[in-house]
Formats: structure tokens, sequence, C-alpha cells
């Protein structure tokens, strides 16, 4: 018996070893995508995927993968940071941030289904506005006080860190947590596939479009959005609201269409005010449609179990007779 415990024990360790490793491989791959956009100091973006792929692990694997976080983000910022005890501040902030999140969405009992509004504004509110106001604040601090960045572009800086990791958060997420539910559909119509892909394919059209001119259209793609929130709530919202998020963050970062020719800090309110509309739209709306779904099925369902009892219970009386009232003894009468 001892030994069948600890061979359990071992494969428990490496299990979670290997769930570690996995994540802090997520969080880098991601990370050096994210500063393919860098605005601030070539490790500021206005959208880090980690932070999204972080909560997403914790949301998924459990609290105890935290430390596949921490060696991410010491891979990533260890060759770019300015010195290692500033290094290790931001390290701290980048791991505190998404586990904070983690823990305030576990305290308002947060489902990962994101089929309900109140999940949604959670995720909106603790996850992302809120939990991402630590590794923002100690990040900036740690480059103004290493003397990586001027106090005068504290708040630029922070701006970007702030919006950045939280809609890390909006758009990375919810695309994780919706992949999480993919299933291989059967019996679905090919019109239905048809639909999806013109979908996909417009909404990236529109977006390129919209980001690259210099009128004002980027109210077009909020049709898209709500058809993808309509029609395939979090499987569809998700990826539109990423397509739209990635493609207006490069316009930015290439200075073209809308968002060009202003100094940082506008650049930043005007692109993450347009991101995080988008992403609002599409997770409130799915998860508005979802729930409404999810009551009509109850309803259907508590509908046929009362209809099944009614059956059981008097299984020979028909909708058809109606018993009259008996007099002197004499049985009831049937009306047709």
């Amino acid at each position: 018996m001892a030994a069948v415990a600890r061979d359990e024990g071992i494969r428990r360790y490496g299990a979670m070893v290997l769930r570690i490793a996995a994540v802090a491989a997520l969080y880098y791959a991601g990370a050096r995508i994210g500063l393919l956009q860098e605005l601030v100091r070539g490790q500021v973006t206005p959208l880090w995927p980690p932070t999204g792929i972080a909560l997403a692990c914790l949301l998924l694997l459990g609290p105890a993968v935290w430390p596949g976080i921490a060696l991410g983000a010491l891979a990533v910022n260890a060759p770019i940071g300015p010195s290692p005890l500033a290094v290790t501040g931001i390290v701290a902030g980048n791991t505190l941030a998404p586990l904070c999140a983690f823990l305030l969405l576990r305290r308002v009992g947060f489902r990962i289904s994101l089929d309900r509004l109140r999940d949604a504004l959670a995720l909106v509110f603790l996850g992302a506005l809120l939990g991402m106001l630590i590794s923002a604040t100690v990040g900036t601090a740690v480059l103004v006080l290493a003397d990586a960045l001027g106090s005068d572009g504290f708040w630029p800086a922070w701006s970007v860190w702030w919006t950045g990791d939280a809609m890390g958060v909006l758009v990375i997420t919810p695309l994780l947590l919706a992949l999480r539910g993919a299933r291989p559909p059967r019996g679905v119509r090919p019109a239905r596939w048809l639909e999806a892909v013109v979908l996909l394919a417009g909404t990236a059209a529109v977006t390129l479009v919209a980001t690259r001119s210099v009128a004002s259209l980027l109210f077009l793609v909020f049709p898209f959005l709500i058809w993808a929130a309509l029609r395939f709530q979090l499987a569809g919202a998700a990826p539109c609201s990423f397509i739209v998020s990635v493609l207006a963050i490069h316009a930015t970062a290439v200075d073209v269409g809308p968002f060009a020719g202003d100094s940082l800090l506008t650049q930043m309110v005007t692109l993450q005010a347009f991101n995080g509309t988008t992403a609002l739209t599409a997770l409130l709306l799915s998860a508005i449609i979802a729930e409404r779904n999810n009551t009509r099925r109850q309803i259907e369902r508590v509908c046929a179990e009362l209809a099944d009892v009614v059956v059981r219970l008097a299984p020979d009386e028909t909708l058809g007779t109606w018993p009259s009232r008996p007099h002197d003894g004499e049985p009831p009468e049937e009306r047709p």
C-alpha cells in the first residue's frame, strides 16, 4: 500500500510539474507575440496576451499553477529588464495580478462557461479592470524607480500597461474559455458552416477598412459583433472580438487610420476605448443570449417533467371528459 501511495504521489507531482511547464511556455509564447506591438520602452504593449493566458490557466487548472506564470514572466522580462531588482518587481506584479483576479472571480462564484450576465460582468470589472491595476502600478513604478522611465512618463506608461493587461483578459481569456468547450460539431448544416465563415471573413474585412481609413468608420464593426453574439454566443463573439482588437492595435502601432497623428496617451485612450467597447459588446451580449437560451431550456424541461407527472398520476383520464356532480349516489356523467 505504501508503494502504491508513493507511486500515486509521484504521478500527481509529475502531472503538476508538466502543467506548470506548459503554463510557463504558453505565457512566454504569448508575451513574445505581444511584444511585437510594444509602444513603451520595448516591453509595454496595448494588448498583453499573457495576462489573459494566465487567468484562463488559473480558471481551468487551479491556483497551483501560479509558479508557471512567474517562470514565464521571468523568462520574458529578464533579457529586457533594466536591472535584476526591477525584473523581480515586474515579475511579482505580473504574477500577483492574474492570481488576485482569479481569487476575486472565485469569490463571486464565477462560471467558466460565461453563460450568465453576472459572469461576464465579473470578468470585466473584477478580472480585467480591477485585477490588472496591480501589474500596471507595480510595473510602472518599478521602471520609474530604476530610472528606466522618467517620472513624467509614468501615467502614459501606466495607461498603456493597465489597458494592455485588461484587454488581454477581455480578449484572450474568453477566447481560451470558448476553445475549451469546443467540440467537433455533429449534424451541423452546411449553411451554418457558411454563416460562420462569412461572419469571420466579414469581420476581418470590415475591421481592416475601418482601422486604416482616415474617415470615422469604426462603428461598422458592431453589426458583426452583434451578429456573432446572437447567432453563436461566446463561440462566435470571442473570435470576432479578438480579430477586431488585434487589427485595431496593429493599425495604431504602424500609425495609420483614425488612431494616427496623436500623442501616445491620446492614442491609448482612443484605442482602448474602442477595444473595450467592442469586447464589452460581444461579451455581454453573448452572455445575455446564452442566459436566455438556458432559461428557455429549463422551462421546457420543467414543462416536460410536469406533463410526464400528470400522465403517470392519471393515466386513464383524457382531456375530453369532464366529471359532473353526482346526484343521490348516481355515477358522474361524462360530457364530450
